[in-house]
């Protein structure tokens, strides 16, 4: 049995709407900023600490946006992933990001078009249902991607 993965995000973006993306060293793929949860740590708290150890920011976590569900696949567990709210972000935000642990090489703002290109499919439908939802209230389901609720 594999178990359960926890992972949790933090949505960022400018009032053009874009979206920030980190570059990992490790992997091809961008992502939001974030990463997996330890083991009795609370989601959000695991988002905190993401940002403070990948950007080397102390920014409060807002509210969560999406609860996205993957089931297990080939040698992965099933995967619970929690998207929260960073809120705005300036271009002299990225400035100031601080690369602390060396897991990310690069920060930028993207338009969701753009951002469909850099991050793998199921994380691209997260971050444009993570947008529908971030205005407008309340916090949407979704699976692999593609929200149910």
């Amino acid at each position: 049995m594999l178990g359960k993965h926890l992972a949790a995000g933090v949505l960022f973006r400018d009032r053009a709407g874009r979206v920030l993306l980190v570059e990992p060293s490790y992997k091809a793929d961008w992502e939001i900023p974030g990463g997996a949860v330890e083991v009795d740590e609370s989601p959000w708290a695991a988002a905190s600490r993401e940002l403070a150890e990948e950007l080397g920011w102390t920014r409060p976590v807002g509210r969560l946006l999406v609860v996205d569900f993957h089931p297990a696949r080939d040698r992965r567990p099933e995967t619970v992933a929690f998207v929260f709210d960073g809120g705005l972000v300036e271009e002299s935000d990225l400035a100031s990001a601080d690369f602390p642990d060396g897991e990310l090489l690069s920060t930028g703002l993207y338009p969701l078009e753009r951002a469909r290109e850099l991050v793998r499919p199921w994380l691209a439908g997260r971050i444009a249902v993570a947008l529908q939802v971030v205005d407008g209230g309340g916090t949407a389901l979704c699976e692999v991607g593609e929200r149910v609720a």
